[in-house]
Formats: structure tokens, C-alpha cells, sequence
């Protein structure tokens, strides 16, 4: 699915490259599609996601938590508000799917060394659009806000915890969001494809019942972070 994603991507981003830049023809697709107030669309996309964690105290890099990330898939919708000519206001609501494995390496057995954490997320981003003079058919953009998501796999409510083998995560978590794209005024539809950078603001972890547990007594604070490849069409 990435590879078939990227594909197409590169594929529409070349044509009309070609198409746009290279060539004397000037052919303006859309011409009335950012004059509207309200637009839709979907995205298809896909994430890798990392944890980045903060020490109650330093023993040296041979202790810390090595993340092992998985890649995964998002899907979902895009309703977007035009302020002006060059701000957008969207919400970006979507499903995101992924997995990370946390090693802990001073544990010998792979049942006590790896927690494998397989997450689904109800993502929802606000997220404020600054976009350029529009070029032919292309308009370069770049794209921040704010964003919580609901966990549907955390564990929060689960009595058990790594004394069981259960590492637990709470349900809701707050983010900042940054990143850049390009829109791709097609002949029948905008194609965009984008990249940005999601950082956690809010500690994600709930602690074993046990205050001196190897699993999570030495951290302060755990908070996801990762990339999303979104190709929106509109």
C-alpha cells in the first residue's frame, strides 16, 4: 500500500510538473475551486510513530527504552473553510493504525523485554493553512495547529499492568502539529500530497501499580511523536 501510494504520488506530482513548468502550455484546472467557502474531501495516507521519553534519572544510554516502530495507515476526512486567499482553516478527522514495540534491554526473556503496543487512533487536528500565490496548477502551502486523539487500544481502564504482561496508555493526548505540501490543481480534482510532524504535549503513560516497577518508575514523561504522509483529494 506505500509503495502503490508513492507511486501514484510521484506519478500525478511528475506529470503535472512537466506539464506546468517545463512546457510553454499555461492550462488553469479548477480556476473557481479556492473562491468557495467550504470544500470536502478525503486523504489516504500512512505514519510512523516513536515515543520520546523523559527520565526521572539518567543511568547511562544502555538503560533507556529503545522504541521499535512499525509503519502504519491513516484514512479518513478533510472539511475546509476558506478565511482569505491565503488562510484555511481545517479539520482533518481520520483513523490512524500503527504499532511500536518498546524493549527494555535489561530484561533477558523476550516475554519480559518487548511490549508490543498496537494502537488505533480517532485523530482529530485543527489546523491552520498558509498558502502561497497560486503558480498554473501548482500552490505550495505550509500547515500547524493542534490536535487530540482517543486511543481505542490504551489500556487505561485495565487492572492488570507489566506485573501481567498489560503495558497500559492513557485513552486521550494533546498535540502540536507542523508541516508543508503542495496543491495540485488536477482536471477533475485537487490532489495533495503532504508531510508533517506530530509531537505530544501530554504524558501518555499510566504507571504499574507497583512504584518501584523496571517497566515505569524511572519515567517522568511519555509522549508520541511521529510523521504522517497524507495524499488528500478534494
Amino acid at each position: 500500500m506505500k509503495k502503490f501510494l508513492f507511486i501514484l504520488a510521484f506519478t500525478i506530482f511528475a506529470q503535472s510538473a512537466n506539464a506546468q513548468l517545463f512546457s510553454k502550455e499555461r492550462v488553469s484546472n479548477l480556476e473557481t475551486f479556492d473562491k468557495r467557502f467550504l470544500t470536502w474531501g478525503y486523504f489516504l495516507g500512512f505514519n510512523s510513530y516513536d515515543f520520546n521519553f523523559d527520565y526521572e534519572q539518567d543511568f547511562g544510554p544502555e538503560t533507556d527504552i529503545l522504541v521499535n516502530s512499525t509503519g502504519g495507515f491513516n484514512v479518513g476526512l478533510i472539511g475546509d473553510m476558506r478565511i482569505n486567499k491565503y488562510i484555511n482553516l481545517r479539520l482533518e478527522p481520520g483513523l490512524y493504525f500503527t504499532q511500536r514495540d518498546l524493549i527494555y534491554r535489561e530484561f533477558e526473556e523476550d516475554n519480559d523485554r518487548i511490549r508490543a503496543l498496537q494502537s488505533t487512533y480517532i485523530h482529530v487536528p485543527l489546523l491552520v493553512k498558509f498558502s502561497t500565490k497560486r503558480i498554473n496548477n501548482f500552490k505550495p502551502f505550509i500547515v500547524g495547529g493542534l490536535s487530540s486523539s482517543l486511543n481505542l487500544s490504551s489500556n487505561q481502564d485495565n487492572p492488570e499492568d507489566n506485573g501481567e504482561g498489560q503495558f497500559r496508555m492513557k485513552k486521550y493526548t494533546t498535540y502540536f502539529e507542523l508541516g508543508f505540501g503542495i496543491d495540485l490543481y488536477l482536471f477533475y480534482f485537487k490532489f495533495t500530497p503532504s508531510i508533517r510532524g506530530v509531537f505530544a504535549t501530554s504524558d501518555e503513560l499510566v504507571r504499574d501499580d507497583d512504584p518501584n516497577s523496571a517497566y515505569t518508575s524511572n519515567i517522568s514523561k511519555m509522549g508520541s511523536r511521529g510523521v504522517f504522509i497524507n495524499f488528500t483529494f478534494q
